[in-house]
């Protein structure tokens, strides 16, 4: 499932190539399964998208916001025109003269109301990137919640109502770089340990946008730095622990565990994580 960074740079690019200045957007369903919606969007104009975590928003005035959500399925094809011929797995498709859009098998693709849309932002926890001043993203909300808990901080960080868009390789990467065992519990994180997450997170998701990649690696841990082999994997960027299963730690040489925690693969070292 895409990270939050991934979401907000679609935001981003969505608001860059279909701006209200470019003109009205064709808007269809070839897919057939948002053929109504699509057709009272159809010839509107994009006001702009934003993102809430793993949320998307595409805005079009007043009828309405395309709520989208991907889910673990969904993939998004962003391209200049001329547009590929329409496939009948395209839930949804925006076009104009110079940019075009496909969402082939989101968990969400709805068109809602500005009430709808606040009630989603509503119940989800703070997003380190959103603007800090952005109505109910205040992390003291996520602190408030995690200093009671008895709940690891492993699974806290995933969870959506707590702090939104954090996902499974964030998860794992921050709780390395700040030498926490990821079965720690909630209540037992100091507050000063809190801000650094959450300092951290603002900066690693924010490099995550801008090169729309993770990179979660310390200059002096990087591969030329090092001396070592460069990361090869499908999710690219250059990580401590994640889908490193039985590797050597880059710090201490201790071996990667991994474990299933609330239905995700969780990777930590157990030598640079004790504390």
């Amino acid at each position: 499932m895409p990270e939050g960074h991934t979401i907000h740079r679609l935001a981003q690019d969505l608001t860059d190539r279909f701006h209200a200045e470019d003109g009205p957007v064709r808007v269809s369903s070839p897919q057939g399964r948002f053929t109504e919606s699509a057709a009272l969007l159809d010839g509107r104009v994009l006001d702009g998208a934003s993102a809430h975590g793993k949320h998307l928003f595409a805005g079009f005035g007043d009828s309405g916001w395309i709520h989208v959500h991907l889910g673990l399925f969904g993939k998004v094809a962003l391209g200049d025109t001329p547009a590929p011929p329409p496939t009948d797995t395209v839930r949804l498709r925006l076009l104009n003269d110079s940019s075009y859009l496909e969402l082939r098998g989101p968990t969400t693709c709805a068109l809602i109301t500005e009430p709808e849309k606040q009630a989603i932002h509503d119940r989800l926890g703070p997003d380190p990137l959103r603007p800090p001043d952005a109505p109910g993203n205040d992390p003291e909300r996520a602190w408030a919640r995690i200093s009671r808990s008895r709940t690891t901080v492993a699974a806290l960080l995933m969870d959506q109502k707590i702090i939104a868009g954090v996902g499974n390789v964030y998860r794992a990467e921050v709780l390395f770089r700040h030498g926490i065992d990821p079965y720690r519990t909630g209540c037992d994180l100091t507050r000063a340990e809190w801000d650094a997450i959450w300092a951290d997170l603002v900066a690693l998701m924010r490099e995550g946008v801008r090169h729309n990649r993770i990179d979660t690696v310390r200059p002096e841990h990087l591969p030329e730095a090092m001396g070592r082999a460069p990361r090869v994997d499908d999710h690219g960027g250059e990580v401590y622990v994640y889908r490193r299963a039985t590797m050597p730690c880059h710090l201490c040489g201790t071996e990667i565990r991994t474990a299933s925690l609330v239905a995700r693969n969780l990777f930590w070292c157990p030598n640079c994580q004790k504390a």
